[in-house]
């Protein structure tokens, strides 16, 4: 089939997925969606349900593409096969079944072994392979992991591969959310998953092998400063662009629908975080919301969630926040803002800068 005919028909399959939110069609897509929808089938080779999940909030949808474009796509002074492992180890980590098996069936691809073992390795690359494996263990989120004095890769590497792994920490959390546990259309049985990672994995590396300029996303979003706390990016000036005008509009998107003693709730909490579990129940959440009004309650524990335990997240939490008003817009808005506080907290850890 042709690519010009797959991309679509896997774009429409992949919208069917998303759920909490009514997913922004590609037929009735106009304006900024329409620009980010036509430069994701372009460059990531298909429409993917974890950036497209974003469409009720156009602006945040368009942060989280020059996010990955920026990150991931374009290439750098990373190999690709290193970002897929840090896309790998990072949701791994995170719990967020469906990220681990896209970026591990692309790593596979690119590297002939995943991180989990699923392809055997080519002996030809043993010196590779070994790299990998240490930029998975100075990737992999661990409560309690002391930072390495030096990473395992090459200076000039640290804002790629940093990016990558914020920008992870941050999908992992909105997917957790808004998509299923695997990559597959609702109804579809999960026996059809090798067939529908090999198709995703042949236009996803299709588009990998044409060159992706730096820097041609940035149009989407108003230029912003680079926060201080993403300074590890600095020696970058793309990725710290990219960071810096994405980071400011979920910072709106944060300001216009979550609360301010919400948004403080969640700060306070994430200093001293490591990355680990709050508990198996959601007794931490309680206990946290219980001093702010009724009101506010039920996003602060979408909030809180999404920063410390995604997959925590079930159908009534979302319902809960609808009750309280939120429509779609508003409801990824909360989800964005969240899992980028928590993204850029990890990546500091990761970095060592707090």
């Amino acid at each position: 089939m042709p690519a010009s005919v797959l991309r679509p028909v896997l774009g429409a399959l992949g919208l069917t997925q998303i759920r909490y939110v009514d997913a922004v069609r590609r037929g009735r897509a106009s304006g900024l969606v329409a620009e980010v929808y036509r430069q994701v089938e372009r460059d990531f080779g298909v429409l993917a349900p974890p950036v497209a999940l974003h469409a009720p909030a156009p602006e945040v949808l368009a942060a989280a593409w020059v996010l990955l474009r920026e990150t991931l796509i374009v290439t750098g002074a990373a190999p690709r096969e290193a970002k897929e492992a840090v896309a790998t180890a990072v949701s791994l980590g995170n719990a967020c079944p469906y990220c681990a098996t896209i970026h591990n069936n692309s790593l596979g691809l690119l590297a002939s072994a995943g991180v989990d073992g699923s392809a055997r390795p080519d002996p030809a690359r043993a010196g590779g392979a070994a790299e990998l494996e240490g930029i998975v263990g100075w990737a992999m989120p661990a409560d309690g992991k002391t930072p390495l004095d030096r990473p395992p890769f090459p200076a000039a590497q640290t804002p790629e591969l940093a990016g990558v792994a914020v920008l992870l920490h941050y999908l992992n959390r909105v997917v957790n959310v808004f998509l299923r546990d695997v990559p597959l259309p609702p109804g579809v049985p999960e026996v059809a998953l090798p067939v529908v990672l090999r198709v995703l994995g042949w236009a996803m590396m299709g588009a990998s092998r044409r060159p992706h300029g730096p820097g041609l996303s940035l149009d989407l979003l108003p230029a912003a400063p680079l926060p201080a706390d993403l300074s590890w990016a600095a020696g970058h000036p793309t990725i710290a662009e990219a960071f810096g005008r994405a980071c400011a509009v979920i910072d709106e998107a944060g300001r216009r629908s979550v609360p301010e003693a919400v948004r403080d709730l969640v700060l306070i909490n994430l200093v001293g975080w490591h990355g680990g579990p709050r508990g198996i129940s959601r007794a931490w959440v309680e206990e946290l919301v219980e001093g702010l009004p009724e009101s506010q309650r039920p996003v602060a524990r979408l909030a809180l969630l999404i920063a410390f335990a995604s997959y925590q997240v079930d159908p009534a939490v979302v319902r809960d926040c609808r009750l309280a008003g939120a429509d779609d817009r508003t409801l990824v808005e909360i989800s964005s803002w969240s899992a980028m506080a928590a993204a850029r907290w990890l990546g500091g850890q990761l970095t060592g800068q707090c």
